[in-house]
């Protein structure tokens, strides 16, 4: 069961699974905390994982105005201190390990760790014409079905569009009763278009592992390399023949990586 929290000015949808050493779960783009179920079914014997809806997505705030990237990384924070959590190993995918590496630089003695998945840290050209594109595809688009056809594209392996797996995703996220509008969409995207970490990286201090699918063509591995080259002794590795969502089309490798790294923390 999840509740809402106070976090600044906003309210944040939340849910905690398990026992152990704390997890922070940061979404990307506009998916609810529900994207990572597999984490929060497949280590929560192990450890207390905390996932909640960012800001303008799912159960939380829908701000009528814009919001920056730092807000984002705040709201996080807020989400540590109000469930009482003074430290935490932080996992972001896509731009949730954009926000994650923002909570590393604003609130350092927050985080124990980071696991950035998927992520960049300086947004360039094709990038730009990628996510302008998606927003195109969402003012757009026929249908909602179609769009998230089209948007999905970017972010599963072949394999899952073939066997099906995709066509289930369409149809959880079709039936989701707290779908993100295209305003908020709009918005999300609007936060990270011009924010980059790459200068200020060696300034975080704590154990970095950086996780990236050899068949991500959304963010591709180069992406990831560039984050792990500046941060002081991050961890590159990748996730063969995956796209996007390794944690969702690989879970229990997936899974498994993040214990091994957590564990060697520890």
């Amino acid at each position: 069961m999840g509740a809402a929290v106070r976090a600044g000015e906003v309210e944040l949808w939340v849910e905690q699974r398990g026992a152990g050493p704390d997890v922070l779960l940061l979404n990307g783009g506009g998916d609810p905390l529900e994207a990572w179920q597999a984490q929060l079914d497949g280590l929560a014997d192990r450890y207390r994982l905390t996932a909640f809806d960012n800001r303008d997505v799912g159960r939380s705030t829908r701000p009528g105005s814009g919001y920056a990237v730092a807000d984002l990384a705040d709201d996080a924070a807020g989400v540590l201190r109000a469930c009482g959590i003074d430290r935490a190993h932080v996992a972001g995918y896509s731009g949730g390990g954009v926000i994650a590496q923002e909570l590393a630089l604003r609130h350092p003695d927050a985080v124990r760790s980071l696991v950035l998945v998927s992520t960049w840290a300086r947004p360039d050209v094709r990038w730009h014409h990628m996510v302008g594109s998606w927003l195109w595809m969402a003012e757009r688009a026929p249908s909602e079905r179609a769009f998230l056809e089209a948007f999905f594209a970017w972010t599963y392996t072949h394999g899952a569009h073939e066997d099906g797996r995709v066509d289930e995703t369409i149809e959880a996220a079709l039936a989701f009763p707290h779908k993100q509008s295209g305003e908020s969409f709009h918005r999300f995207a609007d936060a990270f278009w011009e924010h980059a970490t790459l200068d200020r990286l060696p300034q975080v201090a704590v154990p970095t592992l950086v996780l990236t699918g050899s068949a991500d063509t959304a963010v591709p591995p180069a992406y990831g390399r560039a984050v792990a080259d500046a941060i002081p002794g991050a961890t590159f590795e990748l996730i063969e023949g995956q796209a996007h969502a390794p944690f969702e089309e690989v879970p229990e490798e997936f899974n498994r990586r993040l214990d091994a790294f957590w564990r060697e923390v520890a």
